[in-house]
């Protein structure tokens, strides 16, 4: 898969992967999927669910450290920015060949275009808030949200999987 069937692949996750309705008890639900898995996994990341004005469900795992929790605000900020996956845009700035910085003059010291931010779309109101992940190789952390989002929006994980190999 090249860089702009995979940015294909980006765009129907997030047409997909939305919600009929987001509340408090649907971020603790995604937060706590999150976690589990990376309890059984031990994997080192900081998971954060929110709605744009507020922190819904964070978590930090052993192993993770501060510059995770900065990953999460700049992939949130991200997210917030673009209403997108930063994933999604980590691949359309490849495909022009620049940074975050020569095409939108805003600071990589504030958003971040990498893998781990999705956007919580709600079907009818659009992207409210985001669900971040930190820790892992951002193609990693991109992908293990779009699995427990599959989990529990009831979708088949392998029409969404992205190949063992990054590309971008």
């Amino acid at each position: 898969m090249n860089l702009k069937e995979e940015l294909a692949l980006l765009v129907r996750q997030e047409e997909a992967l939305q919600f009929s309705g987001f509340d408090e008890n649907t971020a603790w639900q995604l937060g706590s999927l999150l976690h589990k898995r990376a309890v059984n996994e031990e994997l080192p990341i900081v998971i954060d669910v929110r709605r744009f004005d507020r922190a819904l469900f964070f978590a930090a795992r052993p192993g993770a450290t501060s510059d995770n929790h900065d990953w999460v605000r700049r992939k949130t900020n991200t997210v917030q920015r673009f209403l997108c996956s930063t994933y999604r845009v980590a691949h359309q700035l490849a495909i022009e060949e620049q940074d975050i910085l020569q095409r939108y003059h805003i600071s990589p010291a504030d958003f971040a275009s990498c893998g781990g931010g999705f956007p919580i779309i709600v079907q009818g109101a659009g992207v409210i808030g985001s669900v971040t992940v930190s820790g892992l190789p951002d193609r990693q952390d991109h992908q293990i949200i779009v699995e427990v989002l599959c989990n529990l929006l009831g979708h088949d994980q392998t029409e969404f999987a992205l190949s063992d190999k990054d590309i971008a």
